[in-house]
């Protein structure tokens, strides 16, 4: 299991690293399938998809312009804990979010 942690966390912290170090991150893990890199590949996927969703509720005035506000704080938190863990080797699902990310896109 550490070997394969070791292996996987270059490519599991790019994936945290804009949409283009999601796409190398999804690349390179496909070569080589790493556990460990696929499980923040999701996570990172979940975040990007939840960061779309909220650019989409801004459209909406005033209500939607204060859930994008928050709704941007909180992400940003969420995916400094998703970058945090894979730097640290941690397979840990981002709160709140995290355990669905790892559901919604286990086919991934």
């Amino acid at each position: 299991m550490e070997n394969n942690i070791a292996e996987g966390k270059t490519t599991a912290t790019i994936a945290y690293i804009t949409l283009i170090g999601l796409i190398v991150a999804f690349v390179q893990n496909g070569e080589k399938k790493n556990k460990f890199a696929g499980y923040h590949i999701r996570q990172s996927l979940g975040l990007m998809c939840t960061g779309f969703a909220l650019a989409f509720v801004n459209i909406i005035p005033f209500l939607g312009w204060i859930i994008s506000i928050v709704g941007v704080i909180g992400l940003m938190v969420l995916w400094f804990m998703g970058l945090m863990n894979a730097i640290n080797g941690k397979e840990q699902p981002i709160p709140l979010l995290g355990d669905l990310y790892a559901k919604w896109f286990a086919n991934l």
